[in-house]
């Protein structure tokens, strides 16, 4: 990969947008307006450009003047108008102030709100990183066995630290890692992160947990507890999508993604489906056609068998059966530095109203 920030900037294709000054000397801010929506923040923050936008805010580049440091800035429009979302907004902030790991995103700052009484947006201030995993991957950036080494390598080591925190990111896909001009990657996006623990895991156990083409089986069969293996096919599920530039289970539905997945590693045995607590689902199971696994030699002809292998043990159907993080290490890589200590999720279960969300994102 180009170490260029110019190829990286192509890659991600930035949008354009209109951005008008406004100062407030009373609150040491000023304004400017990114993609129709009004930005409010500290003076010593100058606007740069536009990054992205999605369901949870609009995200700028800006450089701090008193530093000279270059942060994204996300601000969450109306964040406490859905109680589910500000609790994900609050997780999230947690989770990051909790983590110290480099291929984890840090939070740089939060801005304070003007008072409790007029806290609705929120504006979260991480590093800067200049694109995504899912730009890179389709774009035209030739990409060598090192580049995919080092992206995978990068996600396990963060995801080793984050199972060691009796977390479960959930929602790993290639948008949530993110990228600078030197390769270094970053996971993101911890809004739908819960605890390893069942008794710490009291939000709802849902299908739609991880973007469908990433998900792992044993949440579309209505699995009744989730383990760290669902993350480990994610990570699988992307591993595949670097070396064949293209998705691997691309399922237009649950239904057809568990086709798919049995169309490619082969129709799952009885002992396999163990895990299936629902009985429609083990009767959906059953009622699939019997199909071998296609070898993954023959998915990827180019690719090394050390990494088919690795491949190999990351989607395997039954999550008791996946490899670990930790046997991944095992493997040779040594990665350093793991959590000291476990993330507690004991402010959920707090009566989580509106004030007390906006007290807790304030503190």
């Amino acid at each position: 990969m180009s170490s260029s920030t110019a190829s990286i900037e192509e890659a991600a294709g930035v949008a354009a947008a209109v951005a008008v000054g406004k100062d407030d000397a009373r609150l040491g801010t000023h304004s400017f307006v990114v993609s129709g929506t009004t930005f409010q923040v500290d003076t010593k923050y100058k606007f740069i450009k536009p990054i992205g936008h999605g369901a949870y805010g609009v995200v700028i580049s800006a450089q701090n003047t008193e530093t000279g440091d270059k942060v994204a800035i996300k601000k969450v429009s109306k964040a406490f108008e859905d109680l589910i979302d500000a609790k994900r907004i609050l997780r999230e902030i947690k989770l990051l102030q909790h983590f110290d790991h480099e291929n984890i995103i840090t939070i740089v700052d939060l801005l304070p709100p003007p008072s409790l009484a007029l806290f609705e947006d929120v504006y979260i201030i991480s590093d800067l990183m200049e694109t995504d995993l899912h730009r890179i991957i389709y774009s035209r950036q030739p990409l060598s066995d090192d580049h995919i080494q080092y992206f995978l390598y990068q996600i396990l080591r963060a995801l080793k630290y984050i199972h060691s925190s009796n977390v479960l990111h959930r929602d790993l896909k290639p948008s949530n890692l993110l990228l600078n001009s030197n390769c270094d990657l970053k996971v993101c996006d911890f809004g739908l992160a819960r605890g390893v623990e069942p008794d710490e895991d009291n939000m709802e156990l849902t299908e739609y947990v991880v973007t469908r083409w990433y998900r792992a089986p044993e949440i579309m069969l209505s699995t009744k507890e989730y383990t760290k293996a669902i993350d480990i096919w994610s990570t699988g599920c992307i591993f595949a999508e670097l070396l064949g530039r293209k998705p691997m289970f691309p399922g237009d539905d649950y239904i057809h993604q568990l086709q798919i997945i049995c169309d490619k590693l082969g129709t799952p045995t009885e002992d396999e489906l163990h895990f299936v607590t629902s009985e429609k689902a083990r009767r959906f199971m059953k009622s699939q056609p019997n199909k071998p696994k296609i070898p993954l030699d023959r998915l990827f002809p180019n690719v090394k068998p050390n990494a088919l292998d690795l491949l190999d043990k990351m989607l395997v159907f039954d999550p008791s059966k996946r490899i670990s993080v930790e046997e991944v290490d095992a493997r040779g890589t040594n990665w350093p530095k793991c959590s000291t200590k476990p993330f507690s999720f004991e402010f959920e279960k707090e009566n989580l109203t509106k004030r007390r969300l906006q007290e807790l994102i304030a503190e």
